[in-house]
């Protein structure tokens, strides 16, 4: 009988790339914080305003002192850690990868895309960093019972190890039917110093959370206990936008309305631009501030926790860094 083949290693095998700072942190213990890219392109915010989100968010990342992992593909190569000329790449691509994406991306050697929520948290996972900071996640879109349309970032946040950051949802998913799948799916939902469920611009989406947490040390207890009890997946902690950043909901809510009228037609990845650019028309360069400002904040809190499950309790936050 011929021998078992070895076991697939992604970064043995050339199929995944862990940036030299990244993989140097983790070596010495330090905490990392994954960041998704397609935020940071011209598919999720207009430049510059893409660039300056990526540089806040590093930065936030390296003032609560982690150290930040930006994911892509690049020249059929996954890629956990991208930095200098390979980021800038990153940011100036137009293919977006999703999950689903990731294996067809590599095989096919597609030479710049920027990941998802879902393909971030996949390659997160896959490299072993075990925290993620995003804006906001997919979820079950309105009118789902109909079209079926349920974004895979549920499905990844219960596949993988990895504590997601975010706003909450888009706004303009169905918030109730997100969070039903989110515990259907067996993924712990857990405010981070509050007990309602963000809507992405608006700091209460009309939903309470079944968890809290106050602090980082709070957050990796739980992700501790989890692992210990062999419940897989992760777990979504859902950090309000900035008081400050916060957009009239009134506003939000009829602009989306409007896009949801205008895109009846539409089922799938294009609703989400389509409501997106609805609201930044109905909303001016205020929803692209609101983007920045809650992408950073998310950042800021997932360091926090990144350094509380690398040293076993709750570290000392930055000076001058705001997690809510």
């Amino acid at each position: 009988m011929p021998p078992a083949p070895p076991p697939f290693d992604p970064v043995a095998d050339e199929v995944l790339v862990v940036g030299d700072e990244v993989a140097a942190a983790q070596a010495a213990g330090r905490p990392v914080v994954a960041l998704e890219s397609t935020i940071f392109s011209a598919l999720g915010l207009p430049a510059p305003a893409s660039g300056e989100c990526l540089r806040r968010c590093e930065a936030a990342v390296r003032a609560g002192g982690a150290v930040p992992a930006l994911t892509g593909v690049l020249d059929g190569r996954a890629v956990v850690g991208a930095e200098g000329d390979a980021a800038e790449r990153l940011l100036a691509a137009t293919h977006k990868v999703a999950a689903r994406d990731l294996a067809v991306a590599v095989a096919s050697g597609l030479e710049a895309g920027v990941t998802t929520v879902s393909a971030s948290v996949t390659l997160a996972a896959a490299a072993g960093v075990a925290v993620f900071a995003t804006g906001g996640i997919g979820g079950v879109h309105r009118g789902a019972a109909v079209t079926g349309d349920v974004s895979h970032d549920l499905v990844a946040l219960a596949r993988h190890p990895v504590v997601t950051v975010s706003a909450g949802a888009k706004a303009f998913l169905d918030l109730p039917r997100t969070l039903e799948l989110l515990e259907t799916l067996g993924v712990p939902v857990v405010g981070w110093r509050t007990d309602r469920f963000p809507a992405f611009y608006v700091r209460d989406g009309g939903l309470g959370v079944p968890h809290r947490a106050d602090d980082a040390a709070t957050v990796a207890r739980l992700v501790r206990a989890q692992a210990a009890l062999g419940h897989p997946g992760g777990v979504l902690v859902v950090n309000p936008v900035p008081a400050e950043a916060e957009l009239d909901p009134r506003v939000v809510e009829a602009a989306i309305d409007s896009a949801l009228a205008d895109a009846a037609d539409v089922v799938g990845p294009e609703v989400t631009p389509r409501v997106l650019a609805a609201i930044a028309a109905a909303t001016g360069r205020a929803s692209v501030d609101t983007n920045v400002a809650l992408a950073e904040s998310n950042a800021a809190v997932a360091a926090a926790i990144a350094g509380a499950l690398a040293a076993g309790e709750s570290p000392r936050l930055a000076d001058g860094v705001d997690v809510g």
